[in-house]
């Protein structure tokens, strides 16, 4: 993911309005969050052809999507994901 910023020692990525619509799209978890903000890209065939080069900022500012509303859900999400595979990567199991 080129365009997410590594934050906390590279633990976790943070989505802005630079990231593209590819990267957010690799999540499941955030694509029901974009679903959420009703994105139209999400069933646009256009937007198919052009989804690695479709910033997240772009389209909410041409849709008027809240940008700042939608970046902190996003991201709320995306750095649970990462907790909860680092929680289960690192588990201890006792017999």
């Amino acid at each position: 993911m080129k365009n997410l910023t590594k934050i906390s020692n590279g633990v976790k990525d943070k989505i802005t309005e630079n990231t593209t619509l590819a990267e957010i799209l690799e999540n499941p978890e955030l694509v029901k969050i974009l679903a959420k903000y009703n994105l139209p890209c999400l069933s646009c065939p256009f937007a198919n052809l052009e989804m690695e080069n479709l910033k997240i900022g772009d389209i909410c500012k041409m849709y008027g999507i809240d940008i700042e509303k939608l970046l902190k859900e996003l991201n709320t999400r995306a750095s649970a994901k990462g907790e909860d595979e680092r929680s289960s990567s690192t588990r201890v199991y006792k017999k």
